[in-house]
């Protein structure tokens, strides 16, 4: 007797246990059933954040085509008019468009600093579809509160021979202009030095001197002129140049007046 019970409690046991199992799969199976089917390929998900990036992306992808694909190319491959823009980065394109430097009225035209010509959702844009064209260098974050000192020392070991020690800027020759840094921010201080524009170097400075440097030439920017008002894009001696310039006719005019008072009067010797 006591072994039929047994056997009837294991049996019991044992069609619980399966009947349990078969539950588990049961609802696996309705919850299976009610789960949403993923998207099909290209169709963007309204709720996934990178179908917002992608929109900003084609955004940007109608501002190239209309304002930069006649000189950088229709997939930014670069052509006659302009560069490659394939893998310059965030850094590249934030610098260019903030500083009203691209895009060119026409090719050839010099590259200056202007007014932008996009607000900053279309910079934003423009940046983000470069930025799909292929990996570069992404745009510094940079502080402005660096060691002053340290910023005066890095500015005149690396700047100054270009930009002049005040900042106020300088010719360099060959037809180029290291330009004023009066309007630069502690962000576009930090593109310029990785993406080096123009004739400028690349540095490769780290995120503490970055700060330093972008502090000192904010300073410049209310620092006091002893010496004189800066007198910038004409060279690194720029009071003296000036002073020859204005000062050695004005002997010369001094030096013919005095010899002509002196000579005598050939009618009244």
């Amino acid at each position: 007797m006591s072994r039929h019970r047994t056997g009837t409690a294991t049996a019991a046991r044992g069609l619980a246990g399966f009947g349990a199992l078969v539950a588990a799969l049961v609802a696996a199976g309705a919850a299976w059933a009610v789960s949403p089917a993923p998207p099909a390929p290209g169709v963007a998900n309204a709720g996934d954040p990178s179908a917002a990036d992608q929109a900003v992306v084609e955004a940007g992808r109608g501002l190239f085509t209309a304002n930069c694909a006649a000189c950088h190319g229709a997939a930014g491959q670069g052509g006659p008019g302009g560069p490659s823009l394939v893998g310059v980065g965030a850094a590249s394109a934030d610098f260019y468009l903030r500083t009203g430097r691209m895009p060119l009225s026409a090719p050839g035209q010099r590259v200056v600093r202007q007014d932008p010509h996009f607000d900053e959702a279309q910079i934003q844009a423009l940046v983000a579809y470069v930025v799909s064209l292929g990996p570069g260098p992404a745009i510094p974050q940079v502080a402005s509160n660096g060691d002053l000192h340290r910023g005066w020392e890095l500015f005149q070991a690396n700047c100054a021979a270009c930009h002049n020690a005040t900042g106020a800027g300088n010719a360099i020759g060959g037809g180029y202009v290291a330009v004023d840094l009066g309007k630069a921010d502690p962000t576009t201080v930090g593109e310029a030095t990785i993406i080096g524009p123009g004739a400028m170097p690349k540095f490769a400075f780290d995120d503490a001197s970055l700060a330093d440097i972008a502090t000192y030439v904010r300073y410049l920017r209310d620092a006091p002129t002893p010496g004189g008002a800066a007198i910038g894009e004409v060279g690194p001696v720029a009071e003296g140049f000036v002073g020859v310039a204005i000062g050695l006719p004005l002997l010369i005019l001094v030096a013919l007046f005095a010899a002509r008072r002196g000579k005598p009067d050939e009618n009244n010797p």
